[in-house]
């Protein structure tokens, strides 16, 4: 049998914005996925609660302005805890489509401006999920 996606969610710094992030969530799980949402949190939180949870995804939403500094700060620790390997990361949000081309050249292995849609965001999640465990 297949093991379920298990997929942490969380809020990127300070940002209170959280209805999207919510939405997404509900719809992950009614996609089959499991979802751990703990709200906000800095990214050696985000990283601390994905280990200890196991999660085979990392999504992070920001709509506060942070989204390069803290998801280069995300990337860039989960690099050097060697969480990349097992670990798909994706970060949606309200930043300027060079921020999310930005965010890609960074390392997020999808990244999700307003109006995606949950096909394309449980798409992507799978596709990214199946590489990993490969």
């Amino acid at each position: 049998m297949k093991r379920r996606i298990k997929v942490l969610l969380a809020k990127l710094g300070l940002d209170v914005h959280n209805r999207g992030l919510i939405t997404v969530a509900k719809e992950l799980r009614d996609a089959g996925m499991e979802v751990i949402y703990v709200g906000n949190s800095l990214p050696e939180e985000i990283l601390s609660t994905a280990i200890q949870e196991d999660v085979d995804l990392v999504g992070v939403s920001s709509l506060g302005g942070a989204h390069l500094s803290l998801g280069t700060q995300l990337i860039q620790r989960a690099e050097q805890e060697g969480l990349r390997q097992d670990m798909a990361f994706m970060i949606g949000g309200v930043f300027a489509p060079e921020d999310g081309e930005e965010l890609q050249r960074l390392g997020f292995d999808g990244v999700f401006p307003p109006g995606s849609t949950r096909d394309a965001i449980v798409k992507t999640i799978e596709q990214a999920v199946a590489q990993k465990r490969a």
